[in-house]
């Protein structure tokens, strides 16, 4: 039965789609054809740059055009393994292409026949030649793409699945709304949305697809700003407790801190205290690096809550920072009788019920907790202050679902989120462009400087014998790898659970020592914790479920290996987990990979201890990616914008304004519509004006 296709179609009526590739493209995220075309290629192979064979570099991908000379038969190899040779030319040199089980590629290869060859070139014994390379016949009068599209793959979708996928549905693209009026796409130099979805698909030059790449992404981050500025304006229409000074006894509280704040910290306690005094919900971002002492301020923010009579909670990504947390908040807020107490999936059930019904009737003052704190069995009695710690983790949703369990008799929470992760600016006018931002660019006396190290794999018995002095001394280690388990596919990187082995039992071998990583049971990492905070362990071999808030002064020591696995952002995180103390602390980064892009990258960590200067590194190198964690998944993902376009998000910001003050002309009705949309999907139900 023919049926006739629009944006809205399922996915199951396109030409060519079957069951299993129905559900296949339904695990890609596509369900319709609309969600077909915004499908967009993960990337594009430059098959059209032709060069000679003779200039092709050893690993490096290429594209040739080339004449068979002569092919082998197959050969049957160990197992079901088969593979032949065919040796091929162009006016400079000849090469081999090498073949596994694709015996009918054969008969193709005849000699005479011109192909062009796309893949990686390697130097084997005899001369140059590609394993499993991509042909293409070359037939006068058919002209070869210059961009081939590389889409993200669900078995059993290939790439040509997909490409004859889009085909089918390409022309519908003129169905796609256009977000911008023709006289702002002519004032920004932008082209129609459907002129640009075609282009991402089949793009035929570099100037098209750049020109299609820059107008999907304007309008991405041009919804994205709309629905951020609707947050901001919606949060300014509600209601929230206003939390007063006047007999807090919050001079008190200062004065019982074991330190002095810091001029960072003082002016970001007054700007939080103004929020929290206004009848409007506070909406406020705290950001600092590494040891900059944002818990004190969040401690202050919640004693001012408890002591107007409020509840107050603070949510963390996982169980070992939420009890770290609750730690430290005991120690600043119990000498005032304010009860704090855990909430996490890994509690004994009779515990979470007992802190649950603590909560719901107000006898406990304030909540610490990972996601447990926002599912449906919890409820609050009266909770005025939420604060989310590594504000990066969480996603709009999860922030409005804990602003939504502490609403009460129309009244919103306030909300602070904090990260430790130093945003560049460029990136924190998408992220956070909903928050109002206090900064804490001020480390507290005495924080030591940790000096960092990058060292080789054959580096690795003068770091061991590093760390005996250390333990001798009195220090403590950290070992992290970016594995748990060895795998086949990643033996080249360390992995904790046999590296642990590996050190307990030979280079290490009597050294106390302890494994922590995400698959341990919450009470079996607790007491890992425990044991080496108390030193009864001195190494602690660990995945990065150590990265943030795990605050053990004696630790002296960080190694990581594989560090050229990790963005810089978190090798800064994980580097700060040491240099808590009055000792000195060092941090080894330990490069298994020879590349200089490798080396590039660990120098800037060796060179600076700027959280903010590492920051601009990693974007420029990595892209946004390392900075969204849970965020740039499903509810926030940009499949053309690139935040570190400085230019790009200026652009944006003026267009926001306008339209923001043309919100009710019919040429703007699609923009708003989409932004509105956004705000659905990540549990709002507000509105943009």
């Amino acid at each position: 039965m023919s049926v006739e296709l629009t944006l809205e179609t399922p996915i199951r009526y396109i030409k060519g789609v079957g069951e299993a590739r129905h559900a296949a493209f339904t695990r890609l995220g596509i369900e319709t054809v609309g969600d077909l075309l915004n499908f967009y290629p993960r990337s594009y192979e430059e098959r059209g740059k032709i060069i000679p064979i003779l200039s092709a570099p050893d690993g490096e991908l290429g594209a040739f055009e080339v004449t068979v000379r002569e092919t082998s038969a197959p050969k049957h190899l160990k197992g079901n393994l088969n593979m032949f040779r065919s040796t091929v030319h162009d006016d400079t040199l000849a090469m081999d292409l090498i073949f596994f089980n694709t015996p009918f590629m054969a008969k193709a290869l005849t000699p005479g026949r011109r192909f062009r060859v796309y893949g990686r070139v390697r130097f084997g014994r005899n001369g140059r030649e590609i394993v499993s390379p991509k042909l293409e016949p070359i037939i006068e009068g058919v002209e070869l793409p210059y961009y081939v599209p590389v889409y993200r793959l669900s078995p059993p979708l290939t790439q040509k699945t997909i490409a004859s996928a889009v085909r089918e549905v390409i022309s519908l693209c003129e169905l796609v709304p256009e977000l911008f009026s023709e006289r702002v796409r002519s004032e920004y130099g932008l082209i129609s949305r459907a002129q640009a979805i075609k282009i991402m698909h089949f793009p035929k030059d570099e100037k098209s697809l750049s020109l299609a790449k820059r107008t999907l992404a304007f309008g991405e981050i041009a919804v994205f700003r709309l629905a951020l500025s609707g947050m901001r304006s919606s949060v300014k229409k509600e209601s929230a407790a206003e939390l007063g000074l006047k007999n807090s006894g919050i001079k008190h509280f200062f004065e019982q801190l074991p330190f002095e704040l810091t001029g960072a910290q003082q002016r970001a306690v007054k700007e939080i205290f103004a929020d929290l005094a206004r009848p409007t919900p506070m909406a406020r971002l705290l950001q600092g690096d590494v040891g900059s002492g944002k818990t004190a301020v969040a401690a202050a923010a919640i004693y001012l809550c408890v002591k107007n009579g409020y509840q107050a909670c603070l949510m963390a990504p996982t169980e070992i920072l939420a009890a770290q947390h609750k730690k430290t908040l005991d120690k600043f807020l119990s000498p005032f009788g304010i009860k704090t107490e855990l909430l996490v999936s890994g509690l004994p059930a009779a515990e979470k019920r007992r802190v649950r019904a603590g909560l719901a009737e107000g006898s406990i003052d304030v909540a610490v907790g990972t996601h447990a704190l926002i599912t449906d069995k919890t409820e609050f009695f009266n909770c005025a202050l939420a604060v989310a710690d590594e504000q990066h983790r969480f996603g709009v949703k999860q922030r409005a679902a804990l602003l939504d369990k502490s609403e009460r008799d129309g009244k919103r929470a306030h909300m602070l989120v904090m990260s430790a992760t130093p945003i560049p600016r460029s990136l924190s006018l998408i992220i956070f462009g909903d928050l109002d931002v206090s900064l804490l660019d001020e480390l507290p006396p005495g924080r030591q400087r940790i000096e960092t190290r990058v060292v080789s794999s054959s580096d690795c018995e003068r770091v061991y014998d590093f760390i005996k002095k250390e333990v001798a001394a009195g220090g403590r280690a950290y070992f992290v790898c970016p594995l748990i388990e060895e795998s086949e596919s990643t033996t080249d990187r360390r992995a904790a659970e046999s590296y642990y082995k590996e050190l307990t039992e030979k280079h290490l071998k009597g050294i106390p020592a302890g494994l922590l990583h995400g698959r341990m049971k919450p009470a079996e990492k607790a007491e890992v914790m425990a044991k080496f905070a108390s030193g009864e362990i001195k190494l602690l071999v660990s995945t990065t479920v150590i990265e943030v808030g795990v605050d053990v002064p004696e630790a002296t020591v960080m190694v990581i290996e594989n560090a050229e696995c990790f963005g810089l952002s978190q090798l800064h995180q994980l580097r700060g987990r040491v240099g808590r103390g009055k000792r000195r602390s060092v941090c080894i980064l330990v490069n298994g990979k020879k590349s200089a892009d490798a080396a590039d990258r660990l120098a800037i960590m060796r060179d600076t201890s700027d959280g903010f200067k590492v920051a601009e590194a990693d974007l420029e190198k990595r892209g946004p990616g390392d900075f969204f964690g849970e965020r740039q998944s499903g509810e926030f993902s940009f499949a053309c914008a690139t935040v570190s376009d400085v230019s790009l998000l200026t652009e944006t910001e003026g267009i926001v304004k306008r339209l923001l003050s043309e919100r009710n002309l019919p040429e703007n009705a699609v923009i708003f519509a989409e932004a509105e949309k956004f705000l659905e999907r990540t549990g709002g139900s507000r509105t943009v004006n």
